[in-house]
């Protein structure tokens, strides 16, 4: 039997979250999804995500909200984090620290697991996302052997290193936080699906995400600019994948990007 398993995106914003309002349920159909994770770290104006964001995701169709490094950036995030299960936080941050890194899940084909994890190579310098990994595929795989692992990561070596680390063990490793969805989707022998990064659902008429004016001075005056999301040339980026429910394994992966960007013309 076959799990049809949909991927959305980081969503940035109030151009993200119309997006997948607008795109989600189109997806769902075409593919005929049995289960639909969205990535919301950026849902709420580019920072976090809180409860307004999640209900509207969920609404909408998703199963999972994965999140990142900046799903804590509004107070009202962590407070959802503590109450909605459903909502993931990266699991290789200290102990203590609010939310859960991985669920199993309830799907109309059987259990599957999501698994969130961070890098750490120009990122914050948190716990080991591959010992964090080792550890929760050994208690995952008691209950199922369907797991995809949302990696929120900055280096595209890190996110290899860990795809070939955990490959065989795993359904799919899909890269996100980049924002720049890359063209190197595959399935390895083992059967685990991968992609560098899944791109990002929101204004692409922006530098990933935010106007481009502050994104611009701070590189130009080295200063905090204010974060303020764009809301120009939307798209909904993210991958679907087709899962053999027995062994876990993943049969095809393809990229998604609606709509299609215009090719110039010489």
């Amino acid at each position: 039997m076959i799990i049809n398993i949909l991927f959305v995106g980081d969503v940035v914003g109030k151009s993200g979250m119309e997006m997948v309002q607008t795109w989600l349920p189109v997806l769902m159909k075409k593919y005929r999804a049995d289960f639909v994770i969205v990535n919301g770290e950026n849902a709420a104006d580019g920072k976090g995500c809180t409860e307004k964001e999640g209900k509207i995701i969920f609404n909408t169709g998703a199963d999972v909200i994965t999140g990142g490094n900046h799903i804590w950036d509004k107070h009202q995030s962590q407070e959802y984090l503590k109450n909605e299960r459903r909502v993931l936080r990266p699991l290789n941050y200290p102990k203590g620290t609010y939310g859960r890194g991985y669920i199993i899940a309830n799907s109309n084909k059987g259990k599957i697991a999501v698994l969130n994890l961070q890098g750490r190579s120009f990122m914050a310098a948190i716990d080991c996302p591959f010992r964090a990994a080792e550890w929760a595929i050994g208690r995952i795989q008691q209950e199922t052997k369907i797991i995809i692992v949302d990696f929120h990561a900055e280096a595209t070596a890190e996110k290899l290193a860990l795809a070939n680390f955990i490959k065989g063990k795993v359904t799919a490793v899909i890269g996100t936080h980049t924002h720049i969805q890359t063209a190197d989707e595959r399935i390895f022998p083992e059967g685990t699906a991968y992609i560098t990064d899944s791109g990002m659902t929101g204004p692409y008429d922006s530098v990933i995400g935010m106007k481009t004016d502050a994104a611009i001075n701070r590189f130009l005056y080295q200063t905090p600019q204010k974060y303020q999301s764009a809301s120009e040339d939307n798209h909904l980026c993210g991958v679907f994948l087709k899962v053999d429910n027995e062994t876990g394994k993943s049969v095809e992966i393809e990229r998604i990007c609606l709509p299609e960007f215009e090719k110039s013309i010489s």
